[in-house]
């Protein structure tokens, strides 16, 4: 092969000895700049690894005579980030949760955390701005299950919906009446009608009128007369079009005939006290909260579909 060299006439390089039918290939060394950027790198690749964490081993890796490690500037950043919140920390931890509306600015930053542990801890369900979805609640609106003031959602956060274990929870159930069979399919049918008279859905009719004493005799123990619901047993407020499983004549038919139960973690027993109130602050600043506990709901019946 080494006989087969010669240099090339019109450039003056050699060529690598191969010939194919008359075609021949230059051996053109690499740039010089090239070949210093690569020494540089297999030295910068040396420096490197006697520096920094670098082999890994059986059970861990190189130290580097340096001692950093990602892990450690994590820490240490985290460290940081705690102490600089630690004043804040302190004094939303110092201060009762119905108190904090009076300090503007502690209830802001109390507002800031809280919609970071929303984001990591409530945006599954409720979504990223907390407008909810079927089965989950509208968190941005003024219709609560349970309460809207900030002791209420406190509450509710602490001990979640339905929790085992927990005797503090929120309770409550709905019967399965066409499941169960409590009421008849025709009797389900004319209570739904009833429901959707009362919420202005659908204007009176002969079975909206039929349905108004099945639903007195089934669903006013917790719906009350006057279908506004009672926040006492979660009991949610009929005459309003806001609906958690869907307001149409179908999704309500489910409803009656099946009954629904949603379930929300006890974040009491998993998230500190200070994340929890700021978690209350940040739901009840959302456009919903609610001052102090709402007077017991008194309204006048709907009227009866005629």
């Amino acid at each position: 092969m080494a006989d087969n060299k010669r240099i090339d006439e019109k450039t003056g390089t050699s060529t690598v000895g191969h010939e194919w039918d008359g075609i021949e290939e230059l051996d053109t060394p690499m740039p010089r700049w090239w070949l210093w950027t690569f020494y540089g790198t297999i030295l910068f690749a040396i420096v490197y690894c006697v520096a920094y964490p670098a082999w890994p081993l059986i059970s861990g890796a190189t130290e580097g005579v340096l001692g950093w490690s990602s892990r450690g500037q994590l820490q240490s950043e985290l460290a940081a980030e705690r102490d600089r919140r630690a004043p804040v920390m302190r004094a939303l931890a110092a201060t009762p949760l119905e108190q904090l509306p009076g300090n503007p600015q502690l209830f802001a930053a109390a507002v800031e955390g809280g919609r970071s542990a929303f984001k990591v801890h409530c945006a599954a369900c409720h979504g990223a701005g907390a407008a909810g979805s079927k089965g989950y609640p509208n968190l941005n609106d003024d219709d609560w299950l349970w309460g809207g003031d900030l002791a209420t959602i406190q509450q509710t956060l602490e001990h979640g919906i339905r929790q085992p274990g927990d005797d503090a929870t929120r309770q409550s159930q709905m019967p399965a009446f066409g499941r169960d069979q409590l009421l008849k399919p025709e009797e389900i049918e004319d209570v739904v009608s009833y429901l959707r008279f009362a919420s202005k859905q659908e204007p009176a009719n002969a079975s909206a009128k039929r349905g108004a004493p099945v639903f007195a005799n089934n669903c006013a123990a917790c719906h009350g007369d006057n279908a506004r619901g009672n926040r006492s047993v979660g009991a949610p407020n009929l005459t309003d079009a806001i609906w958690l499983y869907g307001g149409d004549r179908a999704a309500l038919a489910e409803t009656v005939a099946n009954s629904h139960g949603g379930i929300m973690p006890a974040w009491g027993k998993q998230l500190d006290p200070v994340t929890i109130k700021m978690l209350a602050a940040y739901v009840h600043a959302l456009g919903g909260g609610e001052a102090t506990p709402p007077a017991a709901q008194v309204a006048a019946a709907p009227a009866e579909p005629r």
